[in-house]
């Protein structure tokens, strides 16, 4: 053993740790196990989870025009809002009977810790806001609340005259409800949908007939259909609000309403007016053109937009809600109904992390086929054990860490290999040279010696 492999210093004293070692093969074996458990089982996206949490502020303003909200809560709520540590911007929407309050908190914050922060800052700061006004909603926001799928429903051609937006409606809710069953979904919305409303349309010829007049009916209605809280009571620890009176939401409801009584009958509501739902007229905003023959017809639609749990696998999510729906078509989905997959994310993720990774494969072998023409066939082989170990530790610890595999990371990991590999070349090159010296030392000391020689200058050069 030479003098240089007694002072081998860090980068030598590990090589010879390793080279000496009966267990190098099984930490090989079992990196590449682990390694390869990681690149199956990481979660793959589009885009990495950067916690940019926003919190929406919901306030209920029943009778309050905008004007008058926005002096009266808007302008409370933004202050105490923006002096909560960690806020960077504060946005405000003041609406006829209501108000909306968001604040975007700065780029790593926690979103839980975020809503814990507003929630206690507006409880602290309640006599603020006005006596009468009933208390705030917290909300949270993130970038786990953009949908990874979004399911487009919309009348076939030859069905568009039959079916109108509301029934479209009625059926993405039912949707909904069944997506939302699934593992791992998180927030559901409907894009597009028309909010259903109760039309009561009296009739003169029986009103005349029993004798009421439309004041009556319209002051039946409105004190039957009146709801307003009354307070809080504690429950094991829980605060439940109480309210009293309560809310008509069907048409028997409403028709079952009693007006008055004539001839010893009583006479309901549905004796004089027909009770249905319906949607207002111009509520549908959004619409599908679809081809009918040589010509384009407009039709409505209404969109169901998913998104997955934080640190789920959008391509399994994806391809989950898609097996669903195949599921539910013929039977929850009628077969004059068209569902369109408008977005899917966990498609594009699942393409864009392949096509990295085969990138990543290719600058691999590329390196490996430079290494064995330029210095030889043993380091050729050093190379390609070397480097397809080092990616997959490296997506194992990101694995242990809760990362997701997305086009940042991949990039990243593309990026680090260029100085992988000028690491592992001047290394070898360095070994390759004393090898060829031919002094007498054993191989194994010669590549000690010529890893403790430019081992440490290596690292140092890395690191900065």
């Amino acid at each position: 053993m030479s003098d240089k492999s007694h002072n081998a210093g860090i980068a030598g004293g590990l090589t010879r740790a390793f080279i000496t070692s009966p267990l190098t093969p099984l930490f090989l074996i079992a990196a590449f196990a682990f390694g390869m458990i990681a690149l199956i089982t990481l979660p793959r996206e589009e885009e990495p989870q950067i916690s940019v949490p926003m919190v929406d502020i919901q306030v209920r303003a029943d009778g309050l025009k905008a004007e008058d909200a926005a002096k009266l809560i808007t302008e409370p709520l933004e202050a105490i809002v923006k002096s909560i540590d960690g806020v960077e911007h504060v946005y405000s929407q003041s609406m006829d009977d209501g108000v909306l309050v968001t604040a975007r908190f700065v780029v790593g914050t926690s979103s839980d810790a975020a809503i814990l922060r507003v929630h206690d800052k507006i409880r602290a700061n309640l006599d603020a806001i006005p006596v009468g006004i009933p208390e705030p909603q917290i909300v949270g926001r993130g970038i786990d609340d953009v949908a990874i799928v979004t399911l487009t429903l919309a009348p076939k051609p030859e069905a568009a005259d039959r079916i109108t937006a509301n029934d479209l409606t009625r059926l993405a809710r039912e949707l909904r409800t069944e997506i939302a069953k699934i593992d791992d979904v998180g927030l559901t919305y409907l894009v597009g949908e028309t909010p259903e409303i109760i039309r009561i349309a009296p009739d003169p010829a029986r009103l005349a007939l029993y004798g009421v007049t439309l004041q009556q009916l319209a002051g039946k209605v409105q004190s039957a259909n009146r709801a307003f809280p009354t307070g809080r009571i504690r429950d094991q620890g829980d605060q439940v609000m109480l309210v009293a009176g309560e809310t008509l939401r069907t048409p028997t409801e409403i028709g079952n309403l009693l007006l008055t009584t004539r001839d010893g009958r009583p006479v309901y509501v549905r004796d004089v007016a027909d009770i249905t739902f319906t949607t207002q007229d111009g509520d549908n905003l959004v619409s599908t053109v679809m081809r009918d023959g040589d010509d384009l017809k407009r039709v409505p639609s209404v969109t169901v937009a998913v998104a997955k749990r934080a640190g789920s696998n959008a391509v399994t999510v994806a391809e989950t809600v898609l097996h669903r729906l195949e599921q539910l078509e013929g039977t929850l989905i009628p077969e004059d109904i068209s569902v369109e997959v408008t977005r899917d994310y966990g498609e594009t993720a699942n393409e864009k992390a392949n096509e990295l990774l085969y990138h990543l494969g290719l600058a691999t072998v590329s390196i490996i086929a430079l290494v064995l023409f330029a210095i030889g066939r043993r380091e050729a082989v050093v190379v390609a054990i070397v480097i397809p170990i080092t990616i997959l530790l490296t997506l194992f610890a990101s694995w242990l860490m809760g990362y997701t595999l997305n086009r940042v990371s991949l990039f990243a990991l593309i990026f680090s290999i260029g100085i992988l590999v000028d690491d592992a070349i001047v290394v070898i090159e360095n070994i390759a040279r004393h090898w060829g010296m031919g002094d007498g030392r054993p191989r194994k000391d010669a590549a000690i010696d010529a890893v403790a020689e430019v081992g440490n200058p290596t690292i140092v050069a890395t690191l900065t």
